[in-house]
Order: C-alpha cells, then sequence, then structure tokens
C-alpha cells in the first residue's frame, strides 16, 4: 500500500468523526467494490458536506487500511485476499465465544438485555417478510451488529472489544455485511442468535461460548463456498476480495 499524504486538512472535530464513521460503515458494509475508487466530489454530494471533512476522512480510513492511495489516483478500497477474511473469521471466533462467557458469567445487564432483545425482534419481523432485497439486507446488517457489539461492550473488556474492532477491518469480516447472504441463510445466523441469548440468559457460559463460536465459524464457511462459487462461475481464482 503506497503511502498517505502526511499532512490532514483542518476541520471541525464533530464533523469530521460523523464523516469517517459513515464512511468507514460503508466500505465494511460492502457498498463499494474492492479497487473502486472513491471520489471526492461525489461523496460530498452523497453526504452532503465540503470536501475537507471528506478529505479528512479517507486520509483515517487509509491509515486504518481500508483504503489504499497512490498519487494521481487518490483512494480506492483496499482489496483482501481470501486467507485474510477466513483469517480474520477463525479469531473473530475465538474471540466473541469468549465475549459471549463473560457475559453468561457476569450476568446480563438490564440495558444490553433490552438492546438484544430488540435486536432480536427486529431480526424476527424482517425474517419473516415475504421478500428480501438489498434493502432488507442493510437493515439487517445493522440489526446484526447491534447484537454482536452489545455482547462485546458488555464482556466489560476494552482490550477484547478492541481486537475484535480490528478484525472487523477486514471489510467482509464485519457483522454489517451481509450482501453475500440470501433470506434462508440470515434466517438462520438470526435463528443462532436467539440461542446464544437463551445462553447467555440462563448463564450457561460454556454453551454460550460454543454456540457464539459455532455462529460466527458457519457464517465463515457459508462466506468461503460463496467466493468458490464465484470463482468458478468466472473460471478465475477467489482472489482478493
Amino acid at each position: 500500500m503506497s503511502a498517505v499524504p502526511a499532512e490532514a486538512p483542518n476541520h471541525p472535530p464533530t464533523r469530521s468523526a460523523s464523516v469517517v464513521e459513515t464512511l468507514r460503515s460503508a466500505v465494511l458494509g460492502g457498498e463499494f467494490r474492492p479497487g473502486q475508487r472513491l471520489h471526492e466530489i461525489r461523496l460530498t454530494e452523497r453526504l452532503s458536506v465540503s470536501r475537507t471533512p471528506i478529505r479528512a476522512a479517507l486520509q483515517a480510513l487509509a491509515s486504518e487500511g481500508l483504503l489504499d492511495y497512490a498519487p494521481n489516483r487518490g483512494y480506492t478500497v483496499r482489496a483482501f485476499p481470501v486467507t485474510e477474511v477466513v483469517n480474520a473469521y477463525e479469531v473473530r471466533a475465538v474471540l466473541e465465544g469468549l465475549a459471549a462467557r463473560l457475559v453468561a458469567e457476569q450476568g446480563l445487564g438490564e440495558k444490553a438485555r433490552q438492546q438484544l432483545e430488540r435486536a432480536l425482534h427486529e431480526g424476527d419481523a424482517l425474517v419473516s417478510e415475504a421478500s428480501f432485497g438489498e434493502e432488507h439486507r442493510s437493515s439487517y446488517g445493522a440489526i446484526n451488529a447491534a447484537f454482536h457489539e452489545t455482547i462485546h461492550a458488555e464482556a466489560g473488556s476494552r482490550l477484547l472489544a478492541d481486537i475484535i474492532r480490528l478484525c472487523q477491518q477486514v471489510p467482509i469480516s464485519s457483522p454489517r455485511n451481509v450482501v453475500a447472504f440470501e433470506q434462508r441463510d440470515v434466517r438462520r445466523r438470526h435463528d443462532d442468535h436467539h440461542r446464544i441469548f437463551e445462553a447467555i440468559v440462563a448463564g450457561e457460559p460454556w454453551r454460550a461460548e460454543m454456540l457464539m463460536r459455532d455462529h460466527v465459524g458457519s457464517v465463515k464457511t457459508s462466506l468461503v463456498r460463496s467466493l468458490s462459487e464465484c470463482a468458478s462461475d468466472t473460471g478465475g481464482e477467489s482472489g482478493p476480495l
């Protein structure tokens, strides 16, 4: 990856933070293709902001490893090898299993319980829809992220949450990215959420851990299968994402 421009623009921090978060969510959610160039002007129109916070956000995401920068070309979405995606999921499975176990051991706080119940309720309504298109995937991506992130936060370990977040910097390994899932896949993952929640509420740490590890591992298996099928269809190899 080429070096990122060293000089950061001056901008209001609150506006910058909002733009960074919006673009980060879009990249992690799969709204931009790997290798796609991110044009400043189009982004300013999309987010209704000036070019200054856009430039700062692009530089921030490049420093996080989500974007590549090249002189005279600008910023493009970084492509990740399949092996890196697999590794991210394998680490996520272990760490998120640990988070679920810690929550089950410590007990679920009332606020976190309400957040998980809301995610389960909203997910139930979504997977019961007769049709399931891009809008539904986007909505479920947010629900999925809320479920997982609530457990990460409730585990009470900032280090654990930070390392999980680092794994999720590989875009396709983000819980917000469910673009490859059909409705049956989402329903299966959502059923997993119910079982994980039940184990946590019942105070069954090891069951909660194993259910979460299996849950994240099964997502990895589905994505690898999907990538392999795409490679077969195009007659190529499942290279960078």
